[in-house]
């Protein structure tokens, strides 16, 4: 099904990223907190989050020293642009670890919800399996393990924690589509379709939508110029039959 993406709006993108994503070299978002609030103005948008990549991103992680400062910062920018509603957010990542998340319980607090997602990088991830085996370097025994071990890293994070999104759910990895949509649906965790990453794909699309489970569209946006970015995904969730309605920050224009 083709769609005229003209003809809808995105509301607000909840994953986009900053300078506070650091690199070892150079930082891996490009843009400062305020330049993204101001791509989201111009963008139309009623909403945006800050939500860089979490502490155990050993290449691109926040710092958590830095927390008090982007906690002024996101201060700041509420009172200079009162006609945008900004979150602080972070996309922290899937793992092993007691709640599968690289921010503990009591960190999640320091935030106004939490995105998750997985990602390379990330100690105790089984990163290096999941690269090999997307790099058809490794065996199908191999893939069903990773299979499992994804899924359950996933579900686990999501019945765990109050998640509010999860992030391009299958991309770098094996995982069961289905199987995740089921605890989304439970806990009321929304399925990102990303506009940088292929994930979620038609197909995975189709298979999540068998269950009641919403749907947000986001931009995962590492330079101002594609805040507000959703065109891409829409056009997968209308090629996959998904009832527009589903996804929770896009609207037609009337």
């Amino acid at each position: 099904m083709e769609i005229d993406c003209s003809k809808y709006r995105m509301k607000y993108d909840l994953h986009t990223h900053t300078t506070y994503s650091h690199g070892f070299i150079k930082p891996h978002g490009k843009g400062t907190m305020e330049e993204n609030v101001r791509a989201a103005i111009a963008a139309g948008l009623d909403g945006i989050a800050i939500s860089d990549h979490g502490p155990g991103h050993i290449f691109y992680g926040l710092k958590r020293q830095l927390l008090p400062e982007m906690h002024e910062e996101i201060k700041r920018l509420r009172r200079a642009y009162p006609q945008i509603d900004i979150y602080f957010s972070v996309e922290a990542n899937l793992m092993e670890s007691e709640n599968n998340l690289d921010v503990s319980h009591e960190e999640i607090g320091d935030y106004d919800f939490i995105l998750a997602g997985y990602h390379y990088g990330v100690f105790h991830g089984h990163c290096m399996a999941n690269f090999m085996n997307n790099k058809k370097l490794s065996g199908k025994s191999v893939r069903d393990k990773l299979l499992e071990l994804n899924t359950e890293m996933a579900v686990g994070a999501i019945r765990k924690n109050q998640i509010k999104v999860l992030t391009h759910p299958g991309d770098k990895g094996p995982f069961d589509i289905h199987e995740i949509a089921k605890a989304c649906a439970d806990t009321g965790t929304l399925m990102e379709i990303s506009t940088w990453h292929s994930h979620l794909t038609v197909e995975e699309i189709k298979i999540a939508m068998k269950e009641d489970v919403g749907f947000i569209i986001d931009s995962d946006a590492h330079t101002p110029d594609r805040v507000g970015s959703f065109a891409g995904g829409l056009s997968r969730a209308a090629e996959a039959g998904l009832d527009l309605d589903r996804i929770v920050n896009v609207e037609e224009i009337r």
